[in-house]
């Protein structure tokens, strides 16, 4: 297709060389790594490879693994799997940040009958008020749940100053650390966290594949039962070859981390700057600094996001208003409004990420087709 994709923070492209990965376990290596037989026992010992590569490269000696679908798979796991929701108890509670994706706010909102969900102030920037957590923790909190680096907003919060907030507390943390996986080093022995998501699209590895990263020790009650694959926690046949490619996929991007991440920079700093200087009314969303690399995401004043994004697609710009899970809904973010952004502002959000393949040329392109639009658009 001859337009330009800037939507990374929604997915990514598979890498050629996570594909050549992957292809010998659809067709060599394709035994169920469950079976004893030497095709089996050759699935196993990869599936292990697997395991222990990914565990090393994010510093987690003390963890265990277990692979899922990906990230939306893992959040439930985690936030069922605390609570055991065969046998509800009506005075434990939740604790999790107001601008958590929707894996982990539907499903708490879906608890919310029984249980309580107490969510946590943030400023202006999306950073967790790391006093009312302290404070809204009791006796009765099964777990804290705060998202890594936000989608829709880019902000970064301090996942190792929550958890240590969390260890002295005595209560169990989980990060969503779908975004941050793909662009941050991941440091698991030195932080305070009981639990983190990932999922391999964010990091140009295959859809339908992710992962869950468990502090050895740590409970939890299976959300989905058969065999006794992934340590009694996830049944089913492992899908060998997309686990393979996730590997793949995250082995380079620890390889190659800070040469992308420098050249993401320099493009998301370019397009920040040019849009809050050259057009009037509009706003950068999420904290200045503290973001992803690749990740831009403004409002702008009297527009409907959804009307931005349709226009540069017609334009030859692939972007987002938001979240990849909220498409078709046009009513103002959640995650916005808890930031304190008015409702009416909150509708005109935009999102720009880019990726491996964007170069500065495309994003010269780019600016002055948003700054015509929204101009247009106005009028």
């Amino acid at each position: 297709m001859d337009k330009i994709y800037l939507d990374y923070a929604a997915t990514t492209p598979v890498d050629p060389l996570v594909v050549q990965s992957m292809l010998p376990f659809f067709t060599d290596t394709f035994g169920n790594p469950s079976s004893l037989h030497v095709y089996g026992q050759r699935a196993d010992q990869e599936l292990n490879r697997c395991r222990r590569q990914i565990l090393d490269l994010t510093h987690a000696s003390n963890a265990d693994l277990i692979f899922t679908s990906g990230g939306t798979e893992s959040d439930n796991l985690v936030i069922k799997g605390s609570l055991n929701t065969h046998h509800l108890v009506s005075n434990q509670n939740l604790v999790i940040s107001p601008i958590e994706h929707p894996a982990i706010a539907t499903t708490c909102a879906q608890l919310e009958k029984d249980i309580s969900i107490k969510k946590l102030r943030v400023d202006k920037y999306g950073l967790v008020d790391t006093d009312h957590l302290i404070s809204s923790i009791d006796k009765q909190t099964k777990l804290v749940s705060v998202i890594w680096a936000n989608n829709e907003i880019g902000t970064i919060n301090d996942i190792q100053k929550i958890g240590t907030l969390c260890a002295e507390k005595g209560v169990r943390f989980h990060t969503d650390g779908v975004q941050g996986f793909a662009y941050l080093d991941v440091d698991w022995n030195n932080w305070n966290v009981d639990l983190m998501s990932f999922g391999a699209h964010k990091f140009y590895g295959p859809k339908g594949v992710g992962g869950l990263i468990i502090k050895k020790g740590t409970i939890l009650d299976p959300i989905q039962t058969g065999g006794s694959q992934e340590n009694n926690l996830r049944a089913g046949t492992q899908n060998l070859p997309l686990i393979v490619g996730m590997t793949k996929a995250f082995e380079l991007v620890n390889e190659y981390r800070d040469v992308w991440n420098s050249k993401y920079i320099n493009l998301r700093n370019m397009i920040i700057e040019e849009v809050t200087r050259s057009i009037p009314g509009a706003y950068l969303t999420g904290h200045p600094e503290k973001r992803l690399p690749n990740h831009a995401s403004f409002v702008f004043d009297g527009i409907l996001g959804q009307d931005l994004v349709i226009g540069l697609d017609m334009a030859g710009f692939a972007v987002s208003s938001g979240s990849a899970c909220k498409v078709g809904k046009p009513s103002p973010s959640q995650v916005l409004l808890s930031i304190g952004i008015p409702e009416d502002l909150a509708k005109g959000a935009l999102r720009v990420t880019v990726g491996r393949a964007t170069t500065e040329e495309q994003v010269l392109n780019f600016l002055p087709e948003l700054r015509r639009l929204v101009n247009n658009l106005r009028t």
